[in-house]
């Protein structure tokens, strides 16, 4: 069973996490308990010296001398494993986090949905599902390769665009493109497109979209559409665009 301790500084954000962890442990066999739940930094520490902890959700300002981020740095000298979720509802932290070897970012107000994938992620690490994933950098934070619909480069981050979220991270399409597998192509000096989300393609003006839906595109750059069009025709991904599509 996996053990969960979440340390907030506000009790009803605490009641109203542990009510969705639990949720979600119920609906999805998870084996997990929240083991302590506390608004107080001290509590939580000594309670990790004395016990095995898995998972622990931290929020990063706790309106006291200690942070959410010097709780993750004091835990880290003991455990490099466990699992370090932080929540917060400010937004500038994000990447200040991820130096702690986070697994996830929780901004808040918390949502059941988004804290569901993060679970789904975290059980599926843990179990050593042999579902692939990609990596950001060299933390924890993973990304299942289904899931994910297209990566953008927007200046010095790159944006994975998934089914559920996007992730971004300061990164190149050097680094990434050799941790996926053949279905990723880059199709524009901006744009990596999965194949197998692909639905249609407008050859008129360059546009691809995914997941039949209209509003979910990326595009085709002239250096790319040769290769591109080529690689999508022989891969035979076209068989999931609609019927009154030809591929050109």
């Amino acid at each position: 069973m996996l053990e969960f301790v979440l340390c907030d500084d506000n009790k009803n954000v605490l009641l109203r996490l542990e009510k969705m962890l639990d949720s979600i442990f119920i609906d999805k066999n998870f084996n997990a308990q929240v083991a302590l739940s506390t608004t107080k930094p001290d509590e939580l520490i000594n309670y990790i010296r004395n016990h095995s902890v898995n998972v622990i959700f931290l929020d990063i300002d706790l309106k006291s001398k200690v942070s959410g981020l010097d709780l993750a740095s004091m835990i880290r000298k003991k455990d490099k494993n466990v699992y370090i979720i932080f929540t917060t509802a400010h937004l500038e932290y994000g990447l200040m986090a991820y130096k702690y070897k986070t697994f996830d970012y929780l901004p808040k107000p918390i949502t059941i949905e988004r804290l569901e994938d993060t679970l789904v992620r975290l059980f599926e690490d843990v179990s050593g599902s042999h579902t692939n994933f990609v990596r950001l950098d060299n933390n924890k934070t993973i990304i299942k390769q289904d899931s994910i619909q297209y990566i953008q480069k927007d200046g010095m981050k790159v944006i994975f665009h998934t089914d559920t979220r996007d992730y971004e991270t300061y990164s190149s399409f050097k680094k990434i493109l050799p941790q996926l597998p053949s279905q990723f192509v880059q199709c524009h000096k901006s744009y990596i497109v999965n194949l197998q989300k692909v639905t249609d393609i407008n050859t008129s003006d360059s546009t691809i979209f995914l997941n039949n839906n209209e509003d979910v595109k990326c595009y085709i750059g002239p250096k790319y559409k040769n290769q591109f069009m080529e690689v999508f025709n022989d891969g035979n991904f076209s068989n999931n665009l609609d019927n009154s599509y030809n591929a050109k």
